[in-house]
């Protein structure tokens, strides 16, 4: 925000408070031509005069805070809208970022060639650059397996009995989960142990 645009709204509150402070005295004006009544001396009209304009005061001030926070909301609402921009693009890597993973497992299960170990070694390469870049701009992968089951970041797809894993933890991930400036953006689907069966 510039200082012109600070200054600008200064004075249109203070126009504002001055026309107020003007209507107010205009109306004392009034009251006092058309009542029968006794007029106002001068201390009652000063103590009068005072109040409307402490309460003039009072509502600009509330006028310059409501304006305030208003701008500090348009603000931090822009900066989210710029730091979540790009969600849809990163869960559509993360699901690339999956195949990849499905690649290296696939690799590993089969039998190792000498040309077979190359290539899973180039993917694997590959899928930790693309972790690293994902880290750089914020994405960060949701800690999972053996860990206590949490709703807000965990969705379970299912739950089964574990000699090794006790009740609530969680025994296997099925996709890994992700948060972008700590927002989740995929939650970790897991099977939940159900304990010693």
């Amino acid at each position: 925000m510039n200082e012109s645009t600070s200054q600008s709204d200064n004075d249109e509150l203070r126009d504002d408070q001055t026309e107020t402070l003007d209507a107010a005295i205009d109306q004392a004006h009034e009251t006092s031509e058309g009542d029968n009544a006794e007029p106002e001396t001068r201390d009652e009209e000063m103590n009068r005069l005072r109040s409307e304009v402490e309460a003039a005061d009072k509502r600009v001030l509330q006028a310059q805070a409501e304006a305030e926070n208003f701008r500090k909301r348009m603000r931090r609402d822009y900066e989210d809208q710029l730091k979540f921009a790009a969600m849809p693009l990163v869960n559509d890597i993360l699901q690339v970022r999956d195949n990849l993973n499905r690649a290296i497992d696939a690799a590993n299960a089969s039998e190792a060639t000498e040309a077979a170990e190359g290539l899973r070694e180039g993917v694997a390469m590959v899928a930790k650059q693309l972790d690293d870049t994902l880290r750089k701009y914020g994405v960060e992968p949701i800690p999972a397996d053996g860990e206590e089951f949490d709703p807000n970041v965990h969705e379970a797809i299912s739950q089964m009995p574990h000699p090794e894993i006790e009740s609530g933890k969680i025994a296997h991930v099925a996709v890994g989960g992700f948060t972008m400036h700590g927002r989740v953006i995929r939650p970790a689907q897991v099977v939940v142990s159900a304990g010693t069966p």
